[in-house]
């Protein structure tokens, strides 16, 4: 029943929101911005010419590419800081150091060392997500009960067994939202890549669609797809977090 009533809620808030769209760009006149109905226009043009699913095909395979990359190395990371104390203070003041600096700074470099290609906008989806994963899976680690870890070394479980077994599920609700938040900020990141260091994707679909004429019908498409993909990898990601395996810390 809270299910329906918020999903009800939730649709009322979008139509409104597009309601007020449309009333604004009738009151204001304007001959550019386009309504909520020439967006849907320009949506239906892109499919039909074949072009909307090769840039989405595209965002996605870089995010993907990346995401995964960045979620191997972080969560494998992330565990050996938080079990390890040298290698936390080790590698700690570095992550710190690199955590900080916007993903979109490294867009130059990125140009520099990969040029304009495909491993340009990884590099920099690798970077965006790596960072919170790592801090998820630390922070997961070390808000494990001690109790938990001292009852599996009485049996006799320790190093790599108790790493895979205890630990990394103990960590697991933690990990799963520093993956959600890494995702987000990786699909953000990837649409500002491809407006500046390549030709294909949502954001060069939509920095190409302001300089052929001013189509910002095809630019409010464009961002209306973007949101919609969003959304749907956040719902994703946030079933994880219903998993019996994670539903432990959560509560139900």
């Amino acid at each position: 029943m809270h299910d329906r009533i918020g999903s009800f809620l939730a649709v009322a808030v979008i139509v409104c929101g597009v309601t007020l769209w449309w009333i604004a760009v009738r009151l204001s006149g304007s001959l550019i911005f386009p309504t909520p109905w020439q967006v849907v226009l320009g949506i239906v043009q892109l499919l039909q010419q074949g072009v909307l699913l090769k840039h989405v095909a595209a965002s996605l395979f870089r995010v993907t590419y990346g995401y995964l990359l960045a979620a191997t190395l972080a969560i494998a990371l992330g565990l050996l800081m938080g079990r390890f104390s040298r290698v936390h203070v080790a590698c700690n003041a570095l992550v710190q150091i690199l955590r900080p600096i916007s993903p979109i700074a490294w867009i130059p470099l990125a140009i520099l060392w990969f040029g304009v290609s495909d491993v340009s906008p990884i590099f920099l989806i690798f970077l965006s997500s790596f960072f919170p994963m790592v801090v998820g899976t630390v922070a997961g680690v070390l808000t494990i009960d001690r109790q938990y870890i001292w009852a599996a070394e009485n049996f006799g479980i320790s190093g790599f067994k108790l790493l895979c077994f205890v630990i990394f599920p103990g960590a697991l609700p933690q990990i799963i939202t520093g993956m959600r938040i890494g995702l987000g900020v990786a699909w953000l990141v990837v649409v500002a890549a491809e407006m500046i260091a390549i030709n294909s994707g949502l954001g060069y679909l939509i920095i190409d669609s302001r300089n052929a004429g001013n189509r910002y019908d095809l630019v409010i498409a464009g961002m209306v797809i973007i949101g919609v993909i969003g959304l749907l990898l956040d719902r994703l990601m946030s079933g994880l977090e219903r998993l019996d395996e994670v539903q432990w810390r959560y509560g139900r």
